[in-house]
């Protein structure tokens, strides 16, 4: 009979243990899996997915009559614009120019992907000719310096940094300082920013990212904390470039906060009243002498180029 009740008690406790490890998980962890692929993971965008030359690609397509032939620029550039520069490519180069592996572009391939930090250092170090990139670093920059590269930037379209929420959460728009103080812990309900009463989940990303950067520099120095009860059942608010709220992760579960009145459209993004909006560039060695990177940035500028920009998710220099 004692053995018995041993035997319940001891059952009931890892049944109890199993409720409470399912809750956490349903609760906590479930909401912050990343169930991306390797390839998504390792790289924040599925490079197959967006080949140059390919049936079924992602990338847009447009016929134009400019062609490249000849010592064809090596293009890289960051993980959020290779959907971008590779239907460039796609417009502009011959077909066998780009090799792909099924992991990689082979290293005769005048198309790249090394993600921003390799392709600046690739740019300085001439193993790509041209890159596709938000504005240098500090470290990037002396980089450049130190090698004797002196690097053109030519702005080809606009990107927004953006907040967002969950569809259901009554915020439609928020202040800098309203946002700044979710992340700094002066404001820990949501309540207390003209929303319902939940607490706060103010969520960050990897250390590193180009978010997380972005955000760090958005913050000024101001110190970020996450509420542990709010990680538990609070409303979420998490940060991005638009691009991947709009494009490549699209989801319809989230909203993008309007931010001190203005909501981060195209429209607002381009007339530049939106606050948190920025170019992006084609960036080349300036003492490159390869004559197809003038034709290559001119074709980018031109209506045809532009409209890459814009069907690729982003904002061009001028509304088309």
């Amino acid at each position: 009979m004692k053995l018995s009740k041993q035997l319940c008690i001891i059952i009931s406790m890892i049944l109890a243990m199993i409720l409470f490890d399912i809750s956490i998980f349903n609760i906590v962890t479930k909401r912050y899996i990343d169930n991306r692929s390797s390839e998504m993971k390792n790289r924040s965008i599925e490079v197959s997915e967006y080949l140059p030359f390919t049936e079924g690609s992602g990338i847009c397509h447009i016929d134009t009559d400019v062609k490249l032939s000849g010592n064809l620029p090596v293009i890289d550039g960051a993980a959020a614009l290779y959907p971008m520069f590779s239907a460039f490519v796609d417009a502009t180069y011959p077909k066998d120019s780009v090799s792909f592996d099924g992991t990689d572009f082979t290293t005769d391939s005048s198309l790249q992907f090394r993600n921003t930090r390799g392709a600046y250092q690739a740019v300085v170090d001439g193993s790509a000719d041209i890159i596709f990139c938000a504005q240098p670093s500090e470290e990037q920059l002396a980089y450049a310096s130190e090698n004797g590269v002196e690097l053109t930037l030519v702005p080809i379209g606009y990107e927004a940094f953006v907040f967002i929420v969950g569809k259901d959460n009554p915020v439609e728009n928020l202040t800098i300082e309203q946002v700044q103080g979710l992340y700094t812990g002066k404001y820990t309900n949501w309540s207390e920013v003209g929303g319902d009463n939940r607490l706060v989940d103010a969520v960050q990303r990897n250390v590193g990212s180009g978010s997380q950067t972005a955000m760090l520099s958005f913050m000024n120095g101001q110190k970020m904390k996450r509420s542990f009860f709010g990680a538990l059942t609070g409303r979420a608010i998490g940060f991005s470039f638009r691009y991947y709220v709009t494009g490549l992760n699209g989801n319809s579960d989230v909203k993008m906060l309007a931010l001190d009145g203005v909501y981060p459209s195209e429209e607002n993004i381009a007339n530049g009243t939106y606050p948190l909006a920025d170019s992006f560039y084609a960036v080349y060695n300036s003492s490159n002498t390869n004559p197809n990177i003038p034709i290559l940035i001119d074709f980018i500028l031109s209506e045809e180029g532009q409209a890459i920009v814009k069907q690729s998710g982003y904002t061009p220099l001028v509304s088309n």
